[in-house]
């Protein structure tokens, strides 16, 4: 088990901090293959890919101030990626083949209705082979995009951001091994759901059908969720939500 270490902490602080060592990292890294892969999950409605995104953003704009070999004219690629769990989600005609696709859809969102094996590959022809093709998530659609993502070489920081990527289950395990760092993001489960069943609403769905998808497949997923934290090496309990 991982020795896991929790931090209570305002999230421009965290930017700031994990950026300053993500490009101490990749200062010191000789390796033209070299790869960081970093696992960032939490329950949804916790902040995940808002984290992802703004750390990665950071990480591209400060890289040049640390890259001399970089004519003061060329503009010099960017250096870290996210990649979403989200495009690993079923097609619902594959939802539509199980022997109860309406609690297939229903439960939509939960663990068996993404595929860790097709994951785990990607990862794995990330890191043998430094690029890869990622499917993204047409949420208008409800059906993964395939190739839509492109993860590169010269991406040296990949966060994985997703809900069930510390859990120990099956295919789920052989996904969890393939990180470099484990982070998880904390949050209240009231406060969660309370933003979750925002976005539900935001999307369409009357108040009753969002308050009864929370009950019956967001608030058990989250929970199950907050079960895997005990398999991060970081914990980020933000105080700035």
């Amino acid at each position: 088990m991982p020795l896991m270490k929790v931090i209570t902490i305002q999230l421009h602080q965290f930017y700031a901090q994990a950026c300053v060592r993500f490009l101490s990292v990749l200062s010191a890294a000789s390796n033209p293959n070299f790869k960081h892969i970093v696992a960032l999950a939490g329950p949804p409605g916790a902040g995940k890919s808002t984290l992802a995104s703004q750390i990665v953003h950071r990480v591209n704009r400060l890289w040049p101030q640390k890259a001399s070999s970089f004519d003061s004219q060329v503009k010099p690629p960017d250096v870290a990626a996210v990649l979403p769990m989200d495009g690993f989600h079923l097609y619902r005609s594959q939802l539509d083949a199980m022997e109860n696709p309406e609690e297939a859809h229903a439960r939509r969102g939960a663990p068996w209705t993404f595929s860790p094996t097709l994951l785990l590959r990607c990862l794995e022809k990330l890191r043998n082979e430094g690029s890869v093709y990622a499917p993204s998530f047409d949420h208008g659609v409800g059906d993964p995009v395939e190739d839509d993502i492109f993860v590169s070489s010269q991406h040296k920081v990949v966060i994985v951001e997703g809900n069930y990527l510390l859990l120990e289950d099956g295919a789920w395990k052989d996904v969890s091994s393939m990180f470099d760092e484990k982070w998880f993001i904390d949050v209240d489960i009231d406060t969660a759901m309370q933003r979750v069943l925002k976005r539900h609403i935001s999307t369409g769905k009357p108040p009753d059908v969002a308050k009864w998808r929370i009950q019956y497949n967001d608030q058990p997923n989250a929970e199950l969720i907050i079960e895997s934290k005990k398999n991060a090496d970081l914990v980020i309990r933000s105080i700035d939500f």
